[in-house]
C-alpha cells in the first residue's frame, strides 16, 4: 500500500467499526453483539461487511453455521484491545507530566466486596492526591475480567474462575461462604443442625454457584453431602441472593464476615456446616499491558503494597457468624 492509499485508508476508516468488531469477537455472535450494543443485528451485521471490505480481508468464517476468526481476523482483534485501550485515555495524556497527580481511576468490583484494605487505600490516596477521581462499577466477576482485558476499566476485584494468561492476580482476601436461611423458613432458629437436614430445601444463589465457576467450592460441598439443590431464586449480585434468603424463598450462600450484623440482628440464620466452610479467595486482577495513567499506577501500587505488608491470616475473614452466638427471643 503506497502513502497516498495508506492516508486514505486512515483518513475514510470508520474506527467506530473496530469497536464493533471487538465486541463481535466477544460475544462470539453477530447476535450478541447486537443485543450488548443495542442495536439491530443487520445494522451490526452490516458494520462487519463494511470493515472486511475497507480492509479487503474476510475476518470471520460464518460458513455452515461456523463463527470462527480466520487468521486476519485474529491479528486484527490483537491490534484492536490495543487501539481500544489507547484511545479511551487520549484525554490524559498530557496529565502525565504535571507534577501534581490527576487523572481517574475506574475500580470494577464484585458485589459486596468487602475489606479495610481497599477502604483504607482509598482514603490514604484520595487525601494524599485531592485532584484524582474515581469511578467504581459493581459487575459480575466474568464481565470484570473482560473489562481488564479489554482494558476499559483500570484495575478489578472480583472471584476468579478462569485465569487469562494475559492478566496478572493477586489475593486480596479469603472469605468463607456459609448457608443461611430467613426469619420465615422452617429451620430459622433451629440449633445443632446437620446437612441431611438441609435435604429436599429450595435454594437460593448466585449465577456463579456450580462446579464450573468461582463459587465452585459452594457447589463441591453440596455435592459431599448429596444435596441435590432445587434451584428456586439466582442472581448475579450480593445484595439480591440475600433479599431472596431473608424473604424465605430458600436457603443460600453468603460470605460469612459480610453477613454478621444480619445474623446478630436476627434477619438471617447460620445454617450447617458450622466448622470448615467452604473458603473463597477474592483477587486483585490487572493488566501488565495496559498504559496507566499516573493515577492509576500510584494506585495500584498502593494497593499492592498495603497487601503486602498484611499477611495472609490477617486477611482471611472467617466472621463471627457462629452458631453458638444465635439467639431467638
Amino acid at each position: 500500500m503506497g502513502r497516498k492509499s495508506f492516508d486514505k485508508f486512515v483518513t475514510n476508516l470508520d474506527w467506530n467499526l473496530l469497536r464493533t468488531f471487538v465486541i463481535i469477537v466477544e460475544e462470539g455472535s453477530i447476535t450478541g453483539a447486537a443485543n450488548r450494543l443495542m442495536r439491530r443485528q443487520p445494522t451490526v451485521s452490516l458494520a462487519l461487511q463494511r470493515l472486511e471490505t475497507q480492509l479487503d480481508s474476510q475476518l470471520i468464517d460464518r460458513s455452515g453455521g461456523t463463527f470462527r476468526l480466520t487468521a486476519a481476523g485474529r491479528e486484527l482483534h490483537r491490534e484492536c484491545i490495543d487501539i481500544y485501550g489507547s484511545i479511551s485515555r487520549l484525554g490524559e495524556v498530557t496529565d502525565l507530566a504535571a507534577k501534581e497527580i490527576t487523572g481517574n481511576i475506574h475500580i470494577a468490583l464484585a458485589s459486596h466486596v468487602v475489606t479495610p484494605l481497599l477502604d483504607d487505600v482509598l482514603t490514604e490516596f484520595s487525601l494524599l492526591n485531592p485532584k484524582v477521581t474515581y469511578k467504581i462499577t459493581i459487575d459480575t466477576s466474568a464481565s470484570i475480567a473482560r473489562s481488564i482485558l479489554d482494558k476499559s476499566a483500570s484495575f478489578g476485584i472480583c472471584l476468579v474462575n478462569r485465569s487469562f494468561s494475559q492478566l496478572d492476580y493477586k489475593v486480596v482476601y479469603r472469605e468463607f461462604f456459609g448457608l443461611f436461611c430467613g426469619p420465615s423458613h422452617p429451620l430459622f432458629g433451629k440449633q445443632q443442625l446437620q446437612m441431611r437436614d438441609l435435604r429436599n430445601h429450595p435454594v437460593v444463589s448466585f449465577d456463579t454457584d456450580n462446579l464450573a465457576d468461582a463459587l465452585r467450592p459452594v457447589a463441591l460441598l453440596r455435592q459431599q453431602h448429596g444435596l441435590e439443590p432445587l434451584v428456586v431464586g439466582q442472581a448475579t449480585h450480593l445484595e439480591e441472593v440475600r433479599r431472596m434468603i431473608n424473604c424465605g424463598i430458600g436457603i443460600g450462600p453468603l460470605p460469612i464476615h459480610v453477613v454478621e450484623r444480619d445474623v446478630r440482628d436476627r434477619l438471617l440464620w447460620r445454617l450447617p456446616p458450622y466448622k470448615k466452610p467452604p473458603a473463597i479467595d477474592v483477587q486483585l486482577v490487572t493488566n501488565p499491558r495496559q498504559r496507566y495513567n499516573r493515577a492509576e499506577a500510584g494506585f495500584i501500587t498502593a494497593l499492592k503494597t498495603k497487601i503486602g505488608s498484611i499477611s495472609m491470616a490477617k486477611r482471611t475473614y472467617a466472621g463471627k457468624a457462629e452458631v453458638r452466638t444465635q439467639t431467638i427471643s
